[in-house]
């Protein structure tokens, strides 16, 4: 594993508290069924991708610090466990924020990495910045990773941000160790997809209820205590609308021309996204490897964190160097 980059930030607000992430929100309620991995380091028996969904409560979080990164015109509210291991930058789905990964905030802590989770502009606890001025999100990731000093890093990117990611990586793909992408569009241009995915999406398929939307089916039928957190992230997730576009216009010879390690791993209940979507994302990569979630929806480090975080720690501890 590598050394932290240098310049760790000054600590600007008080350390997060062990439920500090999710507002002080309580555990999951474990209902009646039982539990499978807590979402720790130490669960080294992971289920296989192809295993039951079971419930899983939400882990007491790492210390962090917060702050602001100062962006063109506007600043992001971020958090960040420190440490010598190498940088990951998580990056929120379009219903979620900074808040979205308290499941992968102490486990990726807990194995060595510097854990930095921040929200996009409209976010919570994030500036919305000018309307006019709106910058990108893969620019405001930049100069995020500038103000954390970080000279390389992960980038993991769940829906929306992982559209960002992508795009981060082909604006500047000497500054990434690796690259994780779950149930993203990715912003691909070509006709032929976005045909592909606009027959996913019915008339009508954005007004549905975001939970219908985004958690999957078995998630949503057995554990209600689940869906009533992520909703209650969600609900307080943006403040202001806030319409970036991205740096690249990508075809698929662009995305050809990567060579950055780079993880799909998807759900195979993913409304948006299902696995067909990884496959043709995936025949377009040089370096990629692919695992499919089982019973999981839109947003697999929520719903399947037993499958997600020991999949995603194993990528990230092989592209450290």
């Amino acid at each position: 594993m590598t050394k932290q980059d240098p310049a760790r930030p000054a600590r600007t607000t008080p350390m997060i508290g062990r439920r500090g992430l999710l507002g002080g929100a309580t555990a999951l309620a474990a209902a009646a069924v039982p539990l499978v991995g807590a979402g720790t380091a130490s669960a080294e028996t992971a289920p296989r991708p192809d295993s039951p969904y079971r419930p899983i409560p939400i882990p007491p979080q790492a210390p962090a610090t917060e702050g602001y990164a100062p962006v063109p015109g506007s600043r992001l509210w971020y958090w960040d466990t420190g440490g010598r291991g190498a940088p990951v930058v998580l990056l929120h789905p379009y219903t979620g924020s900074a808040e979205s990964w308290p499941y992968q905030q102490p486990y990726l802590a807990k194995a060595g990495f510097r854990v930095i989770g921040y929200s996009r502009r409209g976010h919570f606890k994030s500036d919305a910045g000018p309307a006019d001025a709106p910058g990108t999100g893969a620019g405001d990731l930049h100069a995020l990773a500038d103000h954390l000093g970080l000279r390389r890093f992960h980038a993991v990117g769940v829906a929306a941000g992982g559209g960002v990611a992508l795009d981060y990586a082909l604006s500047h793909p000497d500054r990434l160790y690796s690259l994780t992408i779950s149930g993203s569009l990715t912003g691909v241009q070509d006709k032929d997809y976005r045909d592909m995915l606009a027959r996913l999406r019915p008339k009508g398929f954005e007004s549905m209820p975001p939970d219908f939307i985004e958690i999957g089916p078995s998630y949503r039928a057995i554990n209600p205590g689940g869906v009533q957190e992520w909703l209650e992230i969600h609900h307080r997730s943006r403040h202001a609308d806030v319409s970036q576009g991205n740096i690249n216009s990508p075809t698929w010879a662009d995305v050809e021309r990567l060579r950055i390690p780079t993880l799909l791993l998807w759900g195979d209940a993913d409304l948006y996204s299902p696995p067909s979507v990884q496959r043709v994302f995936a025949s377009h990569l040089h370096d990629v490897e692919t695992v499919v979630a089982n019973e999981c929806g839109h947003a697999p480090q929520w719903e399947r964190s037993d499958v997600y975080n020991p999949t995603l720690r194993k990528f990230l501890r092989r592209h450290s160097r």
